[in-house]
């Protein structure tokens, strides 16, 4: 395949009679003629399952009108065909096409765009992608939701979520998708829209994307590097400010009972060695006991019951340089004097009827906030600065965002039809304005799963939600590598990972091994943080051996060491865009290099290869053509295709021998 950056870089929109064409000297993304029209105007009828956060959506196609005429009066393009015309706007601004300003006939539900395509071209993006970094082959659909337990319905365990009415989730699903991709030719498409859209890359010769709805923009914009199209990504949708430094330090340990055990096993921590930067208590609102396992209790204050001396807590866990991170979602607990105020004021998304929509979580009941409301979304932002802020909490996890029912009715007027991917972004804002409006922006951070367009320049950090607790490409920890690298790709280059994994059922339970390389790995990422799971006393936890917790004191080390390169690449991300986990093709103009999903950059200078099997202890690595030392043996490589040692406690991790960080790499020792 040809590649971009030997080929004209000027993008150009060529009219002709009946026909247009957008393109570069020797490929074409756009070539509409009567035979193929770029354009289709369609009737569907959509059904839409929803089971908590996971839903069945089908949509039947009543009606699709290839748009084969097309005439031009300077900027404006009338398609029309069949009785059936779309009128939009179509300018070029530079090498960015624009689309927008788009009308239909008002039976008209939906819209087909059709792109041209290369067989074999390889396509990156649509969000968070865990089970692949390339998408040509298949088709994406952009609706958030939970991603299922498995994502795999030929394994046991997808099937066993299904039947058990959890959700097995499949290799699209996600909770954050986003309508945008870039291909291997440099070049990026991006449409803005919160309607269902779907993104087909099945066919060899082109894409289809599907949108229920008229979208504000579609826009393709094309580059001579991937480095080009990432300051596109940033002029598109801004970047997340730099984590503060207490965060990059060490781990945060994640960790539920109340304050004596929070006493207790911090104090184990610190005799064993082990950099603790925080402490993330999810339970600190009390505890509500379910069959999936321990819930939290919905209501956004300390429990003082579970967590006496809640302040005083904070305050000494302060004076060791450790934070206290909490937790919150978009929902109050119906019962709760919380809840009852904020129905009373129409806080709550409505049903169709008027009455406030009770989301049904499994064995409790709540109300979802309606951020479109200004009044809302002011009182949730005086809870957070409230009962979290100002008692010292310094980060929290805001959970959720992605349960929207289609049906549900927002104080903005619009349906959760159209507000149901907006929703994330909201959460986001609504969490950011009140870490801003308290003057904390830079100190405190909070984490989220879900997310979609906006989320870049108002969610300060993400994690990669809920990965069960194995080996698994598809949902265990080796889905969390393509999930970041797709993240800094979209404009999120600040993720992690709940460390252990998370999800645990049908026997599928955490070991040890599985914990120390989740460990290993999360050394190389924006942030480390350890998860208890959904079932803790059934998964092996990181203080349960000696020597896991000296394995953790071993790492932690590391981190501590790599700090001065781990602060760059944050404040990198912050500045450019340039996400922490970075594809190896954003930096190596190498064909091979499209195709590795499952190692990263770490910045510039760090190329990370998780071990993602069980029991390996060798590991085979492709490494760019460049100068190449191992971080811990210091043997020096250079490109190509490589086997490595890689017993537990040994992650291939390699830097570049021209780095400017060479000394500080140099001196890393385990």
């Amino acid at each position: 395949m040809t590649w971009i950056n030997k080929r004209s870089n000027s993008m150009r929109l060529i009219k002709g009679n009946n026909t247009f064409s957008v393109g570069k000297d020797g490929w074409t993304i756009i070539e509409h003629t009567a035979e193929r029209p770029f354009l289709y105007a369609g009737i569907g009828k959509e059904r839409i399952e929803q089971h908590y956060g996971d839903f069945k959506i089908k949509d039947k196609v009543v009606e699709k009108i290839p748009l084969k005429q097309v005439e031009f009066s300077g900027d404006r393009a009338v398609f029309s065909n069949c009785g059936c015309q779309v009128s939009l706007r179509m300018r070029m601004e530079g090498d960015r096409l624009v689309i927008d300003s788009i009308e239909t006939d008002d039976a008209v539900n939906r819209l087909f765009f059709v792109l041209q395509s290369e067989k074999g071209e390889r396509l990156y993006g649509c969000g968070e992608q865990f089970s692949y970094l390339n998408l040509k082959g298949r088709n994406f659909p952009v609706w958030t939701s939970e991603p299922g337990v498995g994502r795999d319905p030929t394994s046991l365990i997808s099937f066993q979520a299904d039947r058990m009415g959890i959700g097995g989730g499949d290799y699209y699903t996600t909770n954050y998708p986003q309508p945008t991709f870039l291909s291997e030719n440099k070049y990026l498409v991006h449409m803005e829209t919160s309607f269902y859209s779907d993104f087909d890359f099945t066919e060899d010769d082109h894409t289809q994307i599907t949108v229920w709805g008229k979208p504000e923009h579609l826009a393709i914009e094309s580059s001579g590097s991937f480095l080009g199209l990432m300051d596109a990504v940033t002029r598109m949708f801004g970047t997340q400010p730099a984590l503060p430094d207490w965060m990059l330090e060490g781990v945060t340990l994640g960790m539920q009972g109340g304050t004596d055990v929070v006493y207790e096993k911090v104090a184990q921590a610190k005799a064993y060695g082990i950099n603790v930067n925080g402490v993330w208590c999810q339970d600190w609102v009390g505890k509500k006991i379910t069959s999936f396992g321990k819930r939290l209790f919905w209501k956004w204050e300390k429990n003082e019951e579970a967590y006496p001396d809640f302040e005083k807590m904070i305050q000494d866990l302060a004076k060791d340089g450790i934070r206290f991170l909490a937790y919150i979602n978009p929902y109050l607990l119906e019962g709760t004097e919380m809840f009852r105020d904020a129905s009373t004021r129409g806080y709550f998304i409505k049903r169709p009827d008027g009455g406030d929509y009770i989301a049904d979580f499994g064995e409790f009941h709540c109300g979802t906030m309606d951020f479109t409301n200004p009044d809302a979304m002011e009182w949730y932002k005086q809870v957070i600065r409230r009962n979290m802020i100002d008692l010292g909490i310094s980060g929290w996890m805001a959970d959720f965002g992605e349960y929207v029912p289609v049906d549900a009715v927002f104080f903005n007027g619009k349906t959760g039809r159209e507000m149901h991917n907006q929703y994330p972004a909201l959460w986001a804002r609504c969490n950011y304005e009140a870490i801003q409006e308290s003057g904390k922006l830079g100190e405190v951070v909070f984490f989220m799963r879900s997310g979609g367009i906006g989320s870049q320049k108002y969610c300060t950090l993400l994690w990669a939600g809920d990965q069960s607790v194995d080996f698994t490409l598809h949902d265990g920890l080796a889905s969390t590598i393509p999930a970041g690298i797709s993240l800094g790709l979209m404009g999120n280059g600040l993720t992690h990972f709940d460390l252990g994994g998370y999800t645990s059922l049908f026997g599928n339970v955490r070991d040890e091994e599985l914990m120390l390389r989740h460990l290993e790995y999360a050394v190389f990422t924006p942030y480390m943080r350890t998860h208890e799971g959904n079932r803790p006393d059934e998964n092996f936890q990181y203080d349960q051996s000696e020597h896991c917790l000296q394995q953790f004191a071993v790492f932690t080390r590391i981190r501590k060491a790599l700090l001065p390169y781990i602060r760059q690449v944050v404040r990198e991300n912050a500045e450019t865009g340039l996400g922490a986990m970075r594809p190896l093709f954003l930096h190596y103009d190498q064909e091979e290099c499209l195709d590795v999903a499952y190692e990263y950059l770490f910045g510039r200078d760090l190329l990370v290869a998780p071990v993602h099997e069980e029991g390996a202890v060798e590991w085979e690595v492709f490494l760019p053509e460049d100068e190449w030392i191992h971080l811990f043996t210091k043997e020096s490589f250079g490109g190509g295709r490589v086997k490595v040692q890689a017993e537990l406690g040994n992650i291939p991790v390699f830097y570049r021998k021209k780095s400017s960080f060479r000394e500080l790499f140099d001196g890393i020792k385990k």
